[in-house]
């Protein structure tokens, strides 16, 4: 989902059309560093003929900013369902204030971070597409998305008392990252630590409790 015209049909996010001008609109400048450093690393990755690209050409690629993304999951029957997981950045949803969801972001298979089943859930900043020519000349879409990380607690395993996983804030080195949009499977609700207004955001909480009570599907998943 794009970013929503307003009533003057101008809306700042759908002005962004290169790298550059989204480093430009990000006023935060940790978010800054982090789009900037984390892009680089995520196209060195995914594009074998991309191993190297300088400044100009980072700054002059394709881009387009989208302010949702509609993930397919499993419903309590087996069949699959849409989950519309939102992403504003810094503008307002619906003339409140920013809407920046949490989600699941798969890390890798198998039973890695306990209850977490190889997940963690993590807190989108930005979702945007970037266009890369490859030396074939063809062009590659790559949907990706700035997070806010997390760590699991006592590794991921259900607290004794509560019942509960807890994750906290990362590391400074990989608080932000960028990853492929494709490493989403739902959206996630967790609970911070201290009460804080979406106005404020989280910046004051560094420790979450997973709400694995939000539906029997995440319920299964922790449990199981």
């Amino acid at each position: 989902m794009g970013p929503q015209n307003r009533h003057d049909g101008k809306h700042p996010d759908a002005m962004i059309k290169d790298f550059r001008a989204l480093l430009d609109n990000t006023q935060d400048a940790t978010h800054c560093v982090a789009i900037y450093s984390s892009t680089r690393k995520f196209i060195k990755h995914n594009s074998c003929n991309k191993t190297y690209i300088s400044d100009e050409q980072l700054h002059t690629i394709e881009l387009c900013i989208y302010h949702g993304t509609k993930i397919q999951v499993e419903g309590l029957d087996g069949e699959r369902i849409s989950q519309m997981c939102r992403c504003t950045g810094s503008q307002c949803w619906r003339r409140g204030d920013r809407r920046n969801d949490w989600v699941w972001v798969k890390q890798c298979p198998g039973r890695c971070y306990g209850a977490l089943n190889g997940r963690l859930p993590w807190q989108l900043q930005r979702l945007f597409k970037i266009k890369l020519q490859n030396e074939d000349g063809a062009f590659v879409e790559y949907w990706i998305a700035l997070a806010l990380t997390t760590i699991p607690e006592n590794s991921g395993n259900l607290d004794p008392v509560s019942k509960f996983v807890q994750v906290r804030n990362a590391p400074a080195a990989v608080a932000l990252q960028v990853f492929s949009v494709g490493n989403i499977v739902g959206c996630a609700h967790v609970i911070p630590e201290i009460a804080t207004s979406s106005k404020t955001g989280d910046g004051r909480n560094v420790r979450w409790i997973v709400n694995s009570h939000i539906d029997l599907a995440t319920w299964n998943d922790v449990y199981n």
